[in-house]
């Protein structure tokens, strides 16, 4: 649950640094935030086994990702990555 969670904070975020009804201090933090979410975010593409287990989640498989609109490139190097593995 762990990148599901994170696709929604991430979406969060987005549009709080967006909105100019928050103090520009506010959306600056919330920047920085996501800058520290996306840091995170990114090791996870570094691991394999972090992807084998996503695509292998009997809830999320690649149906997830495709519906999150991920890029075909990551859905298509986890796929392989299974396929190859498994």
């Amino acid at each position: 649950t762990v990148i599901p969670a994170m696709d929604l904070i991430d979406e969060k975020l987005t549009t709080y640094s967006h909105n100019r009804q928050y103090h520009s201090s506010i959306r600056s933090a919330v920047q920085l935030a996501k800058v520290t979410l996306n840091r995170y975010y990114q090791l996870t593409d570094q691991s394999e086994v972090y992807r084998i287990a996503m695509v292998l989640h009997p809830r999320h498989k690649l149906v997830y990702f495709r519906n999150a609109r991920w890029e075909d490139d990551w859905v298509t190097t986890a796929e392989k990555l299974v396929r190859d593995r498994f």
